[in-house]
């Protein structure tokens, strides 16, 4: 029989954009934080143990908040992504922020020996996204190289107010990905969408493009393509105090390496989150309409 999933979720990044720790900030008169909705819909759909990835300035918070919502109902472990764990040779006491998506996914190596899913702390990716998710991993042997990933419509997935990051994907007729970049600089300027280029300019980019909300579904054998290629990422990034080493990165050598396939999953659930202060209020009447419509209870824990 095959072990339940785990979820890995993303909480180490710091929130410059938002002003605070998105992470653990309260979005309903209950208290509740967009990570609260993950959990209850991945218990939902059969996730049976959580790796939060974070810092351990703001380890007494997590465990404050969702130890005890979790309790009795999946294990729970604490990894750590701090600045320093790199080589010695390339800790840099200037650098102040995390080291990226694809770091955080390398901290997770040792607390995870079973199929699982990683997500974004801060995103809201509804509850069907979570039941095709589960659906897929529960039926992957834990050594296949077959991956996937959720995909969301790019026009579905921007604020109103300032650029995003996302991984703009290349996805085959057959639905598998056949490549992801990762545009750090999304807009809508004038009703149009841009994105930042190499050079720094801004140029259009397809609303309807295929994009990646860092919800990905992997086996332990994702590792093996990491750690290799995150070192070659840091001597070159050795002097360049804001470099980040993202997932599409490690998802870009393993299409690469001809030994893996990313299958490309669809849902029609609706996605929203919050990278700036000003999209709280959205974030907010959201999840209020989804809990007055009853597809989430008042009290979720």
């Amino acid at each position: 029989m095959l072990k339940k999933p785990t979820l890995v979720i993303l909480a180490a990044g710091m929130g410059s954009r938002y002003g605070g720790l998105k992470q653990i900030d309260s979005f309903t008169p209950e208290g509740d934080t967009i990570i609260d909705f993950s959990l209850y819909d991945a218990l939902s759909a059969g996730f049976g143990k959580f790796v939060f990835i974070i810092r351990k300035s703001f380890e007494n918070e997590f465990k404050k908040i969702f130890n005890k919502k979790l309790e009795g109902k999946a294990e729970i472990v604490y990894v750590y992504q701090e600045l320093d764990c790199v080589p010695n040779k390339y800790v840099n006491p200037e650098r102040t922020r995390p080291w990226g998506t694809g770091h955080a996914l390398l901290m997770a190596k040792d607390a995870v020996s079973e199929n699982f899913a990683i997500i974004n702390a801060d995103d809201f990716y509804g509850k069907e996204a979570f039941e095709i998710m589960a659906k897929s991993l529960s039926e992957m042997d834990v050594n296949s190289y077959n991956f996937n990933t959720m995909a969301y419509l790019l026009k579905n997935t921007l604020s109103d107010y300032g650029f995003v990051s996302r991984g703009e994907c290349q996805v085959s007729e057959t639905g598998f990905l056949i490549d992801v970049t990762e545009r750090t600089h999304i807009e809508r300027i004038n009703g149009k969408i841009m994105r930042e280029n190499d050079e720094g300019d801004l140029i259009p980019i397809d609303e309807n493009s295929v994009v990646s909300m860092n919800f990905w579904g992997f086996t332990p054998k994702c590792f093996e393509f990491g750690s290799r290629l995150f070192e070659t990422f840091l001597e070159a990034n050795k002097e360049n105090l804001k470099a980040e080493f993202y997932i599409p990165s490690i998802v870009k050598e393993i299409l690469k390496s001809n030994m893996a396939t990313v299958e490309v999953l669809k849902s029609n659930a609706k996605w929203f989150g919050v990278t700036y202060q000003e999209d709280k209020e959205i974030v907010e009447k959201a999840i209020g309409m989804l809990k007055k419509n009853k597809v989430y209870p008042r009290n979720l824990w």
